[in-house]
């Protein structure tokens, strides 16, 4: 029985210092208050740039279809005697999904549906511009709604 009380009395011991010294750290946590630190290290204002470069901007879609897809689609979408209309009801999701113009842009795409011949693959255009640009397009294609 000696053993048993011996025990808990240490365990007691024991949780009743570690609750001491807990319990007695407001030193410690008082210091990393926001009272306690400096007013130049609590502005709000953002860090003046030191000389870092700026990310590079992100393309805007349309900028982008002007950029590579005008000249052939028309700067309306509505196509020119070198490409069909993006608005064809063709190019409605269910039919050419935007799996179908990835590939179209990367690789070319052979006549298919029109009597244009063959489209080229675009050069020197970014994963990044080519989903721009396919974002562009569905919103015109919603905005403005398809042809049949």
């Amino acid at each position: 029985m000696t053993g048993r009380l011996g025990v808990a009395a240490v365990t007691l011991a024991a949780s009743l210092l570690a609750f001491a010294c807990g319990a007695d750290d407001s030193d410690a946590t008082d210091s990393l208050t926001p009272a306690s630190v400096p007013a130049a290290a609590t502005s709000t204002a953002p860090p003046s740039p030191t000389g870092t470069a700026a990310a590079p901007a992100v393309p805007d879609g349309a900028a982008v279809y002007q950029q590579y897809c005008a000249e052939c689609h028309g700067v309306d979408l509505r196509g020119t005697d070198k490409g069909p209309s993006q608005l064809s009801i063709i190019y409605e999701p269910n039919h050419h999904g935007d799996y179908a113009y990835r590939v179209a842009i990367r690789e070319g795409t052979r006549e298919h549906h029109w009597w244009f011949g063959d489209m080229p693959p675009v050069e020197d255009i970014t994963d990044l511009e080519i989903e721009k640009v396919i974002s562009f397009i569905r919103a015109e294609q919603q905005r403005l709604g398809f042809e049949q």
